[in-house]
């Protein structure tokens, strides 16, 4: 049984912020709060051990994982080389057989992300369990939602030396379980991201 003491999570606020004029996005604010913050606080008790990956702004956030004992890690690819550059950091940093991945701009994520994705990889044996939410009627991969184990760093390092950055052209190389959050009781907003200004004020708002 995976356990959430094997399980390390990180928070990955390292990309380019393209989409919302290149600010930083973990450090914009919802509701008062960074969104890394947010993300850090949703994943803590869902997991035994905390990560950061950030490209920029690394002070500040230093200043904001500090009491959740979370390193600030950086990619060691360069060019801002996407989520897997921050999977490949986790994996690098990571003492626990698995490790679980969370962008910092989906700050609604489900509270049990941890437990459905452990028990979607035991229940299929599987190297890497994946998040399927509801899109338009049908149920889609949500990649960067991701729990794998720490052993496919190797595999990873492979991708990526490649040229590669797809999670989900990597993750088919392997044995991936889908665990789908279409429950009754499962927030349809969890896996919504703000990728734009408009986006994040979307979200200040009740569902």
């Amino acid at each position: 049984m995976i356990a959430p003491n094997d399980i390390t999570g990180i928070v990955l606020a390292g990309g380019r912020g393209t989409r919302m004029g290149g600010v930083d996005k973990g450090l914009q604010a919802l509701r008062g709060q960074s969104l890394a913050l947010h993300a850090l606080q949703r994943l803590q008790p869902q997991v035994g051990a905390l990560l950061l990956s950030a490209n920029r702004h690394i002070p500040a956030y230093e200043a904001l994982a500090r009491p959740y004992g979370a390193p600030v890690l950086s990619d060691a690819l360069p060019g801002y080389a996407g989520p897997l550059a921050g999977f490949l950091a986790g994996l690098e940093r990571c003492s626990t057989p698995w490790l679980l991945t969370v962008p910092c701009d989906s700050p609604l994520f489900p509270a049990d992300l941890a437990a459905r994705l452990a028990q979607a990889a035991e229940r299929e044996e599987a190297d890497i369990a994946l998040a399927a939410a509801p899109e338009d009627g049908t149920l889609r991969p949500q990649p960067v939602f991701c729990l794998l184990r720490t052993r496919l760093r190797e595999s990873l390092l492979r991708y990526t030396s490649e040229g590669g950055r797809r999670i989900g052209a990597w993750a088919a190389q392997h044995h991936r379980a889908l665990e789908p959050f279409d429950r009754p009781g499962d927030d349809p907003r969890a896996f919504h991201n703000a990728n734009t200004l408009a986006e994040l004020h979307a979200l200040e708002s009740p569902a």
